[in-house]
């Protein structure tokens, strides 16, 4: 479990159990993680609340056996789940479970597919285009590449990838894919580095930083299981629940954010003289925007250093 344990840092882990613990004291608590990769996270959670039960879900079998064997200690309070986090409410019901006391969300591609080279995550690596969490469904970032027509290319490298020359890369590739077809992540980050402009000491991170999180992001669909997540999440808390969410760039901060003010805001209409039960939020923000983690977490785990944490309190139950 050592391996394991350098291998995964859990972010912000301090802060998580400062803003769930409180929730977790009963006899019976129930906390989901939602993401939980190699259980760094849960691990600690499971440590510090005896008597805590965990639900843990991942798309990876590779990360579910390596969270299976690192919680051993702890297989009597653990359910371990293959599957995709929005569909908590349909996991919970399986498990017998009604409602939960807190939710941890530690989104975005984990330590173990970035440093697993295979996986094809990397764009620092070369390695087969992939991309997928689940590696067992659904199609690869190779086929988006050799698949997906110069229009959807631009947009998926626009929208997902904020990338300023998602035009220009996108007709390359498609220039180049007839004679040769896309397979390994060395060929696209070489055609991304010729239609990028690289200027040492100005350009922010690798030229195809942007293109590969675009690709992940498609492959994955994370933006749109996020969006349907934050209410099943929601809906999953009892009143005085909590969750927390990571999140690691701007697309699923936006999305994370829209979702825990909409629920926090009174939905009545501006001109009506009393607020009716059904218009009240149905939770309460309990941090002051987004937080991002210390110079000296960042110092120690690199990998937190874009991290935004959100969080909020379940108050009333849906009318």
């Amino acid at each position: 479990m050592n391996n394991i344990s350098e291998l995964h840092k859990p972010v912000m882990l301090e802060r998580c159990i400062e803003l769930l613990g409180e929730e977790l004291q009963s006899d019976k608590a129930v906390l989901i993680d939602g993401t939980l990769g190699l259980a760094g996270h849960s691990e600690a959670f499971l440590q510090r609340f005896p008597k805590l039960t965990l639900v843990g879900i991942d798309r990876d079998l590779n990360a579910l056996k390596l969270a299976k064997e690192r919680l051993a200690n702890y297989s009597n309070r653990v359910h371990l789940v293959q599957g995709i986090y929005s569909d908590i409410p349909e996991i919970l019901e399986d498990l017998g479970i009604k409602l939960v006391d807190a939710v941890l969300l530690d989104l975005g591609v984990s330590s173990m597919q970035l440093d697993k080279t295979e996986r094809g995550f990397s764009y620092s690596q070369n390695a087969p285009l992939d991309m997928r969490m689940d590696n067992t469904a659904g199609i690869t970032a190779a086929e988006v590449i050799n698949q997906y027509s110069e229009k959807d290319l631009t947009r998926i490298f626009k929208t997902f990838g904020e990338e300023r020359f998602a035009k220009p890369i996108a007709k390359k590739i498609v220039q180049l894919r007839d004679g040769e077809p896309f397979v390994s992540s060395k060929q696209l980050t070489e055609v991304i580095g010729k239609v990028v402009p690289f200027i040492p000491g100005k350009s922010s991170g690798h030229p195809a930083k942007r293109v590969f999180q675009a690709l992940r992001i498609e492959v994955n669909n994370e933006l749109g299981i996020l969006a349907e997540t934050l209410p099943a999440v929601i809906s999953s808390l009892r009143v005085g629940g909590r969750v927390v969410v990571l999140s690691y760039h701007s697309l699923e901060d936006r999305i994370v954010k829209q979702a825990l003010v909409s629920a926090s805001t009174s939905s009545a209409p501006v001109d009506l003289p009393i607020e009716l039960a059904e218009h009240a939020p149905t939770l309460r923000l309990l941090v002051r925007g987004a937080e991002m983690a210390s110079d000296e977490e960042i110092q120690n785990n690199p990998r937190s250093a874009s991290v935004r944490l959100r969080a909020a309190e379940k108050i009333r139950d849906a009318a």
